[in-house]
């Protein structure tokens, strides 16, 4: 009876949060085929046949579900990129650039601007670069990283270590900061990385980070194109300062890129994924912040199963295989039972998936939902988990390489 009431109250809390801002926008569907015409010639064409209005809602989808073929059986290539060569250390004082409207969130964003101003906020470090993969959006393009380096150690010889932390969708820019702070104090340096289309790399026309994950499909897919390369190149230019062993964390949208990053790169051998799901298209359909999506969707007439198909290329199954190749790498899962943005049973398949596969990993359970992992007290057990695992795990990677 107890644990009832408790399930009760946490989904009335989980959706209160998931229902509190007003500024989602239910938008049309777009296919976007423009967005991959780059990668596929089929995209290419299609996005011709569709500008022109000779492709029916069938027949669109059909071509989408292909160009998803094409960039799984080529997704070494569609994830490739070329190395940036204007990386860069930009000092500027911190924004918060808020995603929502909420009177306590636009004071909070005053106060800093504020402070600022009045010399009371100090300046911070940022690693600044232009993306491998272009957008439309030149603001978009122009990779942010908050820069945490690593203290100094008595032992000289010790490797040096860094971590890529990617928080959720639609975070603003302080969010995951105070995590790279703690990877700090157990001598990791952390790179605290934007999101496209979040923070400082948000169109101007925005109030949420709503392009990282909308109705229009190609977008989105290059979206993650986009994130993962740029985890990847986070990496690189970690390497070009002396780090030598390396990890990634990422929270829900931020999970689903760090997987695919990592499945990608074995240079990434700690993985803490922070909610987890198998197929991008199950959480867009069954989420409960990403109801304004499904609607356009299912205007169109599409269906769960559909929407899975369309972007099957960003998702973390399509490249499992490719991921659990990978068996000196350590991983974290952390899912909750009443989470309604990913639910408990795509977090499970997840874990069985590993299973089956032989991944080196560990999961942990959180009792609350996907937004109260924000709240307190979960955001402190949550915490807890990312920070212990991430201190043995890097404490295991150094031994190993002695």
């Amino acid at each position: 009876m107890l644990g009832k009431w408790y399930a009760d109250w946490m989904i009335r809390w989980e959706t209160a949060l998931t229902t509190r801002d007003t500024n989602r926008v239910v938008r049309p569907l777009e296919w976007g085929f423009d967005w991959l015409a780059d990668f596929s010639e089929l995209a290419a064409e299609s996005h011709r046949l569709d500008m022109a209005g000779q492709l029916t809602t069938q027949n669109a989808l059909e071509r989408m579900m292909r160009v998803n073929e094409e960039i799984v059986a080529r997704n070494a290539e569609f994830y490739g990129y070329a190395l940036p060569t204007d990386f860069r250390l930009e000092h500027r004082h911190p924004e918060l650039f808020p995603t929502n409207v909420r009177p306590e969130t636009l004071a909070q964003d005053q106060q800093l601007k504020d402070d600022a101003a009045s010399g009371k906020l100090d300046k911070a470090e940022f690693l600044r670069f232009t993306s491998p993969v272009h957008s439309k959006y030149p603001e978009n393009d122009a990779v942010n990283a908050r820069w945490y380096p690593e203290p100094a150690h008595k032992d000289p010889k010790r490797k040096k270590q860094a971590i890529v932390v990617m928080p959720q969708w639609n975070a603003d820019a302080f969010s995951h900061n105070a995590l790279c702070a703690i990877f700090n104090k157990f001598g990791i340096a952390g790179l605290r990385l934007s999101k496209p289309y979040h923070d400082i790399r948000r169109p101007a026309e925005l109030e949420r980070s709503d392009y990282a994950v909308s109705s229009n499909i190609g977008r989105t897919i290059a979206a993650c194109r986009q994130a993962v390369v740029d985890i990847r190149a986070c990496v690189d230019w970690l390497q070009t300062q002396g780090y030598e062993q390396f990890g990634v964390l990422g929270t829900s949208l931020g999970s689903c890129y760090s997987f695919m990053a990592a499945a990608f790169d074995p240079r990434i051998q700690v993985c803490a994924f922070n909610h987890a799901s198998t197929w991008f298209g199950d959480v867009v359909w069954t989420g409960q912040s990403t109801r304004h999506i499904r609607a356009a969707f299912e205007r169109e007439g599409l269906t769960q199963e559909q929407v899975r198909a369309i972007f099957t290329s960003i998702s973390p199954m399509s490249v499992m295989d490719r991921f659990a190749a990978e068996k000196t790498r350590q991983t974290l899962v952390i899912y909750a039972p009443w989470d309604l943005t990913f639910l408990r049973e795509f977090s499970l398949d997840v874990l069985s998936n590993f299973r089956k596969r032989g991944v080196n990993f560990v999961s942990r359970v959180l009792p609350c939902g996907h937004y109260t992992t924000g709240e307190t007290p979960y955001k402190y057990i949550d915490g807890w988990y990312m920070g212990s695992f991430i201190h043995k795990a890097y404490k295991q990677m150094r031994e190993r390489a002695v």
